[in-house]
């Protein structure tokens, strides 16, 4: 499931990610950065919160490369926060596939997260 935040603002929007990821997580998500890009020209900025992340079905693998591809050059920055040393990892990954430019930050830093993101936006 897939849970907008509500410190999101104008171009800069943040969700939770909790439990494993399913392709209906992509319908809804997918529609709504086509708001945002539509909306921002300049592109959003993306804030996931990975701390409850389970994971992702098999099924919702080409979405979420679907998602990549279609929103690359529209997501200036991402912002993964999280607690695992794979997500440190997967902030690596999501600078050339789905973001910009992304950068990993601890829970304890989500404010940094935050502030990082709109210092862009």
């Amino acid at each position: 499931m897939i849970e907008k935040l509500s410190e999101s603002a104008g171009a800069v929007v943040g969700y939770k990610v909790v439990g494993k990821v399913t392709p209906d997580d992509y319908q809804q998500l997918n529609p709504a950065i086509e708001t945002l890009v539509d909306q921002y020209a300049d592109g959003v900025y993306l804030l996931l919160d990975l701390q409850e992340f389970a994971g992702e079905e098999v099924k919702a693998w080409l979405p979420d490369l679907k998602f990549g591809h279609r929103f690359h050059d529209k997501i200036k920055k991402m912002a993964i926060v999280g607690d695992k040393r794979w997500e440190k990892w997967l902030a690596a990954l999501a600078d050339p596939f789905y973001a910009k430019e992304a950068q990993y930050f601890r829970p304890e830093d989500t404010d940094k997260a935050w502030a990082w993101l709109k210092k862009g936006g």
